[in-house]
């Protein structure tokens, strides 16, 4: 057991056996043997891979387990087979946590995750995606503002959510399930909006997975999903009106920051949706091509997602008694005298006079 966990966290730190040898001090034959069972590391070992791998040494013993099953990445061809095994041995070490602390909490806040009984099979065409955001938005209870929190909306409906710092501009995003749990992985340093649209589009895999008619390509239906469930169509034709040959860029700046969807998603939604013909579409994307704002728009970024139900679950674990400071520290992968100062919340400054 101990060298499958050597193997997960040295793909987790997207280390080589040579790479993480010369940070534990040990030979990479060494490393190789205790990875493949053929010797066990000293207490002394433990603790200098533990500090090379970035983790506690009672990971080496955590119990837990889990496969990814129906992986869908979003990644460009040149990404390395090295860098995807990073991202899923990341996304597996923090599953693992969630699930042993998930076992502590049998009667936790969070709901099974469960899709309209009723949504239209097979879709024919990418319009209809429309209706099936619609439905879903409709059945979660939604209505049709803007979403603020899409990290809280899904997971509070049973879809785990995960960031991962080893994300990066060649990966754009992952959904899979851990034995029918849904999961959806998206980059820790990405902008807002895109975390926004990436998980949205994740959402889209799972929703329209088995429904799209032959001909449809899954990728391109789930883009679509994506901006269907983050600006629905009745609400684009409110903001944008029936027809349009231009969008001002503080126009889509004013709605980028009300919906959490980027400039360039709003100029797509407005194709889409019939609003903006193809070759005024075709002009705007070149007058931001041309400004560089199709890599990096003009004005703030939009905040952040930060998933927060893990965190929750493991204070209330703590109140309950369920865990002690110390498991509580491993679980949130952080020294223990780092969590105790962040469990004690220095008291707020006293407003000048």
């Amino acid at each position: 057991m101990i060298g499958e966990r050597i193997k997960q966290a040295r793909k987790a730190a997207g280390l080589s056996l040579r790479a993480l040898a010369d940070r534990a001090g040990v030979t990479a034959m060494a490393i190789s043997k205790y990875e493949a069972g053929k010797s066990t590391p000293s207490s002394r070992v433990l603790l200098d891979l533990s500090k090379a791998l970035g983790v506690r040494t009672e990971y080496f013993f955590r119990p837990v387990k889990i496969e990814l099953q129906e992986i869908k990445h979003r990644k460009h061809s040149q990404l390395p087979k090295k860098a995807l095994e990073q991202i899923e041995g990341d996304v597996k070490e923090q599953l693992e946590r969630f699930i042993e602390l998930e076992e502590l909490l049998p009667n936790g806040p969070v709901q099974a995750f469960r899709l309209p009984e009723n949504l239209p099979a097979p879709i024919a065409d990418l319009d209809q995606i429309e209706a099936v955001a619609r439905q879903l938005r409709e059945s979660w209870d939604l209505g049709v503002d803007p979403i603020p929190l899409m990290t809280d909306m899904l997971e509070e409906r049973g879809i785990k959510v995960f960031q991962s710092q080893a994300i990066n501009d060649r990966f754009d995003g992952m959904a899979a399930t851990v034995d029918g749990i849904p999961v959806i992985v998206v980059g820790r340093g990405w902008p807002g909006d895109r975390q926004r649209f990436t998980l949205a589009h994740e959402l889209g895999h799972l929703v329209l997975h088995g429904r799209l008619a032959d001909g449809i390509e899954e990728e391109a239906a789930a883009n679509r999903f994506a901006g269907a469930f983050l600006a629905p169509a009745d609400e684009v034709r409110k903001e944008l009106g029936e027809k349009r040959t231009w969008l001002e860029p503080q126009e889509l700046a004013v709605l980028k920051k009300a919906y959490g969807l980027s400039m360039q998603g709003w100029m797509h939604r407005a194709k889409d949706l019939g609003i903006m013909p193809e070759n005024h579409y075709v002009a705007m994307r070149k007058y931001f091509n041309s400004r560089g704002w199709n890599k990096t728009e003009p004005g703030e970024q939009y905040p952040k997602e930060e998933p927060q139900l893990f965190d929750q679950l493991v204070y209330r674990a703590l109140a309950q008694d369920l865990i002690s400071e110390s498991k509580a520290a491993e679980l949130l992968r952080m020294p223990l005298s780092e969590f105790q100062k962040k469990r004690n919340m220095p008291s707020a400054r006293p407003a000048p006079h």
